[in-house]
């Protein structure tokens, strides 16, 4: 328990906080897995169609302060590698 009063407002900040994190780190991991889900599909029209918004998504994490600018960076540049390299069949 906090002892100052200072204490219980902080306390009570990350837990909101936390709770905010939280909620773009699972949106994060469930536009990623439905973009990779759609490349290993092999439909690279609709894959091209979905990466922007999860560049999206991963700058507005950014923005929150969520995830550091360059682990953001790596992994959409990761993600449009998938869809550049993989010869995927256009379906």
């Amino acid at each position: 328990m906090p002892n100052t009063k200072s204490a219980e407002r902080r306390m009570r900040n990350s837990a909101r906080k936390q709770l905010h994190n939280r909620s773009v780190t699972s949106n994060l991991r469930r536009v990623e897995k439905e973009f990779r889900a759609v490349v290993a599909a092999g439909k690279k029209d609709d894959a091209v169609k979905l990466l922007p918004g999860v560049h999206s998504a991963y700058d507005k994490a950014v923005k929150f302060g969520v995830v550091k600018r360059p682990t953001a960076n790596r992994k959409k540049s990761r993600l449009a590698l998938s869809v550049a390299t993989k010869e995927v069949a256009k379906k």
